[in-house]
């Protein structure tokens, strides 16, 4: 169960529910609002970014793991030529919503190979249901770690043998539930070159499907993984950003955080009312060189 979280996405969507309706906007809203989750809604639609897909080639796959077909979103340039890098982009609660793919879109503007699987998919459809809380514990915690890990390394395959991915740069990037499996994955894949973590919980109790957590396997992980937290993130305490600091430090880690002293949880969430343009903007600039750093 993870609870921190719950916390943390419980706060930002108080004054988000119940679910959008019509008003003097309301077609535009309603336009908006396609593609996202329903616990989300309405979404912001005066902060919310759109990327556009010219110049990519982008769409919906499906990836076989242990006889069970894995949805996935990938985008990449179009007009590609080489081998490109590969970024896993792992999902809120949320699931695989137009947030999501925006960001896949985003980096295959930047030349990478974006893909964003559908990690729930077994345990059900969270775009569907109307409050966090339902998703938490009818979906989520019911997800394993280790399948979840398995499903990334069937995605960074797949990237490899059916889309032109680069076998030898491997980068991962997560928010919120993903930001937590970001930090897992760098510990799981020895073949991972770098991972981004947006405000992932750190610290918790272990539980069979989640034995262990970020702040358990830092001197063990096999890439550098920069975090990006937020100062008044009620669900992440300041406290676990520090001993998860002086552990990587302890541990002789080349990865780091970085707290934006003044933002909230989800900061980077530009369709929600947590979103922090400033802090979304330099969080996005540290994403992109940590990943060029480490393409070097």
């Amino acid at each position: 169960m993870t609870a921190p979280d719950t916390l943390s996405e419980r706060q930002d969507f108080d004054s988000l529910l119940p679910a959008a309706r019509l008003d003097r906007r309301g077609f535009v809203t309603t336009l908006v609002a396609a593609g996202f989750a329903l616990a989300v809604q309405p979404v912001q639609a005066s902060t919310m970014i759109t990327t556009a897909s010219t110049g990519l080639s982008t769409g919906e796959a499906t990836i076989d793991v242990s006889g069970d077909s894995l949805p996935v979103y990938f985008a990449r340039p179009a007009d590609a030529v080489g081998k490109l890098p590969v970024v896993l982009v792992v999902q809120e609660i949320f699931g695989v919503h137009e947030h999501i793919r925006d960001v896949c879109r985003r980096l295959a503007h930047q030349g990478y190979l974006a893909v964003a699987p559908e990690l729930f998919f077994r345990q059900g459809d969270p775009s569907k249901l109307e409050n966090v809380g339902e998703i938490i514990q009818s979906i989520v915690s019911k997800v394993p770690d280790a399948q979840v890990m398995a499903d990334l390394d069937a995605c960074a395959a797949w990237a490899v043998s059916a889309q032109g991915g680069d076998p030898d740069w491997l980068a991962v990037t997560g928010f919120c539930w993903g930001g937590r499996i970001t930090w897992l994955y760098a510990a799981h894949n020895p073949a991972l070159k770098a991972g981004v973590a947006w405000y992932g919980r750190l610290d918790g109790a272990p539980s069979e499907s989640t034995p262990q957590h970020p702040i358990d396997v830092v001197d063990k992980l096999h890439a550098p993984v920069l975090g990006l937290y937020g100062g008044q993130d009620q669900g992440i305490p300041l406290d676990d950003v520090r001993m998860t600091q002086e552990a990587l430090q302890k541990a002789g880690s080349a990865s780091m955080i970085h707290v934006y002293p003044d933002a909230p949880h989800a900061f980077h969430a530009d369709y929600r009312p947590s979103y922090r343009k400033d802090e979304a903007e330099d969080g996005w600039k540290r994403l992109l060189d940590w990943f060029a750093r480490h393409r070097a």
